[in-house]
């Protein structure tokens, strides 16, 4: 029996494409749990760009006070109530979004930059190079990244730009290793011996070879980091070392309600830590699920 076609063309060209078992797309539709967390951060993405346009009190969400609202419960009007200063603590939330997920995509960024590059020149390189990075390395990964970072703030002013300037130079000993690892793998490949056979020059070897080849591992990783920097703005923003106010930073809320959590004014500390958990959770199971969909192992066992 001949194929049914239409205008010359098989009918299936009017079929939408399959996606094929085993790919990076089905496997992601297939964990329900990393589609959902998918779906959620996408919605707190939103909330955040759309913040001005989804609070009736945008001005009182950037820290302008309205005294005669102070500490008015949730209600039809304030539906996470207010805070001290009689704020709008949905708004505040909201444009604290903003903050969280420019802060946490920078932090990553900024560590990851500086750890792929030296790592990747220690991995080729080797020799003496290698010896020097990774005894600068070792020296950073000997203090406990959250104490190096208190640190770093304190020296600095605190401000949005010197929390992320120090989280992110805490943090990028742990990329360096990843890199280092990656690198060293990806050096005793024949394509790169052929590159060095020829007389290729090392630095173009570098950019052309093994930078591009071991940023999946790192970039995964990076999505995996994401939460955690998050949270560690908030620790430094609670410890009056990040954001400073007005600015609306979820930590810098959570410290602030704190003094009235047993004054019955529970809602000041409880929404702001609400969003910081909700958020951190939806990034942690969003990157476990790139995590898996990322290893070809685990996509072929699927």
């Amino acid at each position: 029996m001949g194929e049914f076609r239409i205008h010359g063309r098989p009918f299936g060209f009017l079929q939408r494409p399959r996606v094929e078992p085993g790919s990076m797309v089905w496997y992601f539709k297939r964990d329900k749990i990393a589609f959902t967390s998918l779906l959620l951060f996408l919605i707190i993405i939103l909330c955040a760009v759309f913040a001005p346009w989804l609070t009736p009190y945008p001005n009182e969400g950037i820290g302008e006070p309205n005294i005669s609202n102070k500490l008015l419960p949730p209600s039809s009007e304030h539906f996470f109530g207010t805070d001290l200063l009689g704020r709008d603590l949905l708004a505040r939330i909201l444009f604290g979004a903003r903050i969280s997920l420019v802060a946490s995509f920078s932090i990553v960024t900024l560590a990851l930059v500086i750890g792929t590059v030296l790592g990747a020149c220690a991995g080729y390189f080797g020799g003496g190079v290698d010896e020097v990075i990774m005894r600068i390395t070792d020296i950073f990964l000997a203090f406990p990244s959250l104490l190096l970072a208190m640190v770093i703030a304190s020296v600095l002013d605190p401000s949005l730009e010197n929390a992320i300037i120090s989280i992110g130079f805490a943090w990028w000993p742990w990329y360096t290793r990843l890199a280092r690892a990656q690198a060293i793998s990806i050096r005793e490949r024949d394509y790169v011996k052929a590159a060095m056979g020829i007389g290729v020059n090392n630095l173009a070897i570098v950019r052309r070879h093994i930078l591009p080849n071991l940023l999946t591992p790192i970039l995964v990783q990076g999505t995996l980091d994401l939460g955690s920097a998050i949270l560690t703005l908030a620790g430094l923003s609670f410890l009056g070392l990040g954001v400073p106010a007005p600015t609306p930073d979820w930590g810098s809320m959570v410290r602030e309600g704190r003094l009235y959590l047993l004054s019955g004014h529970w809602w000041v500390a409880i929404f702001p830590g609400l969003a910081l958990f909700i958020t951190i959770m939806v990034l942690n199971l969003m990157g476990d699920g790139i995590q898996e969909v990322s290893n070809p192992r685990a996509r072929s066992e699927a």
